[in-house]
């Protein structure tokens, strides 16, 4: 599969678009990332250029290899070798299944499969509900997917997305890509797990409409946070970076990040919790170790990688930089191949929504 990254820091959104598109010619599928402002001109713009080619956008901060900003404009173009089809999912927060039939019309007219075809998505809000209404499609066509949470946005805004040159609100904007000449493999790289130390949790209660959990174990949230990890009560929600919470499936561990505290020693998330979910305070890992691992096993899949498309968390973000390591680890990836992503407010895997966690899709 060929494909083409093009990249502008101007200002000015005609000429933007205009150095960012130089040199791609008939695409069948387009990925958008720019700032809130810009998103619906620089889309309209995209579409009117480029009408047969199957476009999303996004919002926020981005990069590509080396490059990052949250006032730049990526477009991600593929080329030869790919079939696209975009859609759109809206009323997550009400009733998303209702436009389940676009996801299946696109995988049906790309006629994709397990090992070569991938969904890459952006979403708005009610990630939970929406990773669990894809999955009705996706889990019978054994398709992966992986996407990211709008985020970066102005305060009294709402997140947007778009698709093919209209911009949606309580949406998922999806691109459907099957790659004709090679392998499409998903990745998530998760920089936190248990300790020896770590104790299984029980979630006993919560509040399912704020992503808040109140009782583990029968006990106040935050006391049990607290009297496993030593952290005062008015410090755990400035610990997230350290110890952020996980919710295990399996043999697997799925991040959640706190939010905000509550009087009655409860915590909102950004990740929901079921009752009866199994859980532990994690710890923060050699992070520069656990990426060179996740380089190490690309490489070790890949002879030759077209492109890859990832997502991470902003949690990550303020860690690494925060910590001088972001320029580092943008750098380290960009060796395995051309590197497009962005900062999400959340990452979706397959089923499942998380948080401060890396996820990718990798091309031949």
């Amino acid at each position: 599969m060929q494909s083409r990254i093009g990249y502008s820091a101007s200002p000015d959104i005609k000429a933007a678009v205009e150095e960012a598109t130089r040199g791609i010619s008939n695409p069948a599928g387009l990925i958008i990332m720019t700032d809130y402002e810009r998103l619906p001109e620089i889309s309209a713009l995209i579409r009117r250029k480029y009408p047969n080619a199957e476009t999303i956008g996004t919002t926020g901060t981005s990069y590509f290899n080396a490059q990052s900003s949250d006032h730049n404009l990526i477009i991600t173009a593929f080329l030869e070798g790919a079939d696209c089809r975009a859609g759109v999912i809206t009323r997550l927060s009400s009733a998303p299944a209702g436009d389940l039939a676009n996801l299946a019309e696109a995988l049906q007219e790309i006629h994709a499969e397990r090992e070569n075809s991938v969904v890459i998505q952006y979403c708005t809000n009610d990630e939970e509900r929406l990773c669990s209404t894809l999955d009705i499609v996706l889990g019978v066509n054994g398709i992966h997917m992986v996407g990211g949470s709008v985020f970066g946005y102005p305060e009294g805004a709402v997140g947007q997305v778009s698709v093919n040159g209209h911009v949606y609100e309580d949406a998922c904007a999806f691109l459907a890509v099957k790659n004709r000449t090679g392998k499409v493999r998903v990745y998530r790289e998760n920089i936190y797990g248990r300790t020896k130390k770590a104790l299984p949790h029980i979630v006993t209660k919560v509040d399912l409409s704020n992503k808040s959990v109140l009782e583990i174990d029968h006990k106040p949230a935050a006391q049990v946070y607290s009297e496993e990890l030593g952290i005062p009560r008015d410090q755990i929600i400035d610990n997230v970076l350290n110890n952020p919470i996980g919710r295990c499936v399996g043999d697997q561990i799925y991040i959640s990040s706190m939010k905000t505290m509550l009087d009655n020693g409860g915590m909102t998330l950004f990740k929901r919790l079921n009752p009866n979910d199994t859980i532990y305070f994690l710890s923060l890992l050699d992070y520069e170790a656990v990426n060179k691992r996740t380089i190490e096993q690309v490489q070790k899949d890949f002879e030759k990688i077209s492109l890859i498309v990832s997502c991470n968390c902003i949690y990550r973000y303020i860690l690494f930089t925060g910590r001088g390591y972001y320029n580092k680890f943008l750098t380290d990836m960009a060796r395995l191949g051309p590197n497009v992503g962005n900062i999400g407010g959340g990452e979706q895997f397959d089923k499942q929504h998380v948080n401060q966690t890396m996820v990718m899709a990798v091309f031949d």
